[in-house]
């Protein structure tokens, strides 16, 4: 009995090792079949890229997505003349994953270049230069106590270590390096894998609450989670420096070349530096954006106006997030904001538009969004013919911000020219841009004469590429966190 389950057992481990052999071969001939380069995203219109949402790559604050790797690829992409298409990893263990099997285009995260990571993948030049450090906590007292007797207290050399369990994520370069260290050291150090959901900076978090004890991450990133936390010691080296650059197929060699062309202007410009710092070296703002109820990794709040916005977007039957959007488009969520031509408030309507939809208030957050929800709803209900709810509410945009009767005269200019009328993307927003040269708005069928058809377009654009952003980063439930304005 006890030969059969012994031979069983064996059986089950062999069947793991080749099925596990078989996933990373099925993986690796995936890659290789895999033709993807710079003329497909070209034509494609579109720069897939793989990023992580974390403290300093990308996140939401003040209802604007920010983020050391999304400024860049964003940039990147305008480079390219493509648009940018996100994917925030579910998995940071499972980046490489991602790209070898054809879902990305380029994998935007802060990679150590290291030789076996190069059996995989091809790196583009590399971004900065940093090195790993362990990090750790300081003594309890460590405030009353001189800098001798803090660094008593610590670990100060990798020797220390021995004997001692280190928590990192198990495909992360920190992991090789402590399996390397142990080696150079001549003694054990243990890993307690954690996570691939885990962010580095949830990680440095994680320490400094007491929930582990060590963990390592790049200098750049210790230090300025550090500024934060007090009470954690970045200050001990646990590896050279390090190029850290971003990934891409092997098989990609022109959108390598483009990208790598591009890294190299970049770095002759000031703001790619300005960039650099504004993530790893403001320590001052990377504290605030950290205090902010309305910085996504704290409460996922979009502005203090949520449970407004929340109970207003329900009358036009609007996901919530899109009203958000359109808010922060018309007044970056500023009560006091005004333009030239007069319009105010957080939605910025005109004087007489506010009073007809019994604005009492101006400037009373409760009072605006109400009355510009409401005018949305007016204007929303004037195209009922249009059946997809998207363009319905891509008109409806358009309407409020350059008004209904220059969009009645992009879809009377469509009709004419061919186009279907009742459809906004590559149709009637063509003819609202039309609309600013004298041949089309001189046109018999256009009744309100010119409009800068630019402002419209790029309206209406802007406003559903930061609802997406608004939607990878907040539930659609998340407002329940909602602040009460004046509170």
């Amino acid at each position: 009995m006890r030969q059969s389950f012994t031979s069983l057992l064996l059986f089950l481990l062999l069947l793991g090792s080749c099925n596990e052999f078989k996933q990373r071969r099925d993986v690796a001939a995936t890659s290789k079949n895999i033709k993807r380069d710079l003329a497909d995203i070209k034509e494609d219109g579109k720069l897939k890229a793989l990023i992580a949402y974390s403290a300093t790559s990308y996140f939401l604050y003040r209802g604007q997505p920010m983020g050391y790797e999304y400024e860049l690829l964003k940039r990147l992409a305008d480079d390219l003349g493509v648009e940018l298409e996100l994917t925030v990893s579910r998995n940071l263990d499972d980046l490489l994953t991602e790209l070898k099997k054809g879902n990305v285009d380029i994998v935007a995260h802060g990679l150590a270049i290291t030789s076996e990571r190069k059996k995989e993948v091809a790196f583009a030049d590399y971004l900065y230069i940093t090195e790993q450090v362990l990090v750790q906590r300081k003594p309890a007292g460590w405030r009353q106590m001189t800098l001798d007797q803090i660094q008593n207290s610590i670990i100060t050399d990798p020797i220390q270590l021995i004997g001692d369990t280190i928590s990192v994520r198990k495909n992360s370069s920190y992991f090789k390096r402590i399996k390397n260290l142990s080696k150079e050291i001549g003694g054990e150090i243990y890993i307690d894998t954690l996570l691939g959901n885990l962010a580095t900076d949830e990680i440095i978090k994680m320490v400094a609450d007491g929930t582990i004890k060590y963990t390592l991450a790049d200098k750049n990133l210790a230090s300025i989670n550090a500024s934060y936390f007090p009470n954690l010691d970045v200050g001990v080296p646990l590896s050279f420096s390090q190029r850290i650059a971003w990934a891409l197929r092997p098989e990609s060699k022109k959108l390598l070349n483009a990208t790598n062309k591009w890294i190299k202007k970049e770095k002759k410009q000031t703001d790619y530096y300005v960039i650099y710092n504004k993530y790893f070296k403001n320590k001052r703002s990377f504290r605030r954006r950290v205090n902010s109820p309305f910085y996504s990794l704290n409460q996922r709040q979009i502005s203090k106006y949520d449970l407004i916005i929340k109970e207003n977007s329900k009358h036009i039957g609007w996901d919530w997030r899109l009203l958000a959007s359109l808010i922060y488009q018309e007044s970056r969520f500023d009560p006091e904001a005004e333009s030239w031509s007069g319009a105010k408030g957080l939605m910025q309507m005109m004087p007489e538009t506010a009073k007809e939809m019994g604005v009492t208030a101006s400037l009373d957050p409760t009072d605006v969004i109400r009355g510009g929800s409401k005018y949305l709803k007016t204007l929303y209900d004037r195209f009922e013919h249009i059946t997809d709810s998207v363009q319905r509410m891509k008109f409806t945009m358009a309407s409020y911000n350059c008004g209904y009767s220059h969009v009645l005269d992009a879809q009377n200019l469509a009709h004419i020219k061919g186009l279907n009328d009742t459809i906004w993307d590559d149709h009637v927003e063509k003819m609202i841009l039309a609309l600013s040269y004298p041949n089309n708005y001189n046109h018999e069928v256009v009744k309100y004469g010119y409009v800068r058809g630019l402002e419209p377009f790029e309206y209406v654009d802007q406003i559903f590429k930061r609802y997406d952003h608004y939607c990878k980063f907040i539930d659609l439930d998340d407002s329940k966190k909602g602040v009460l304005a004046g509170s």
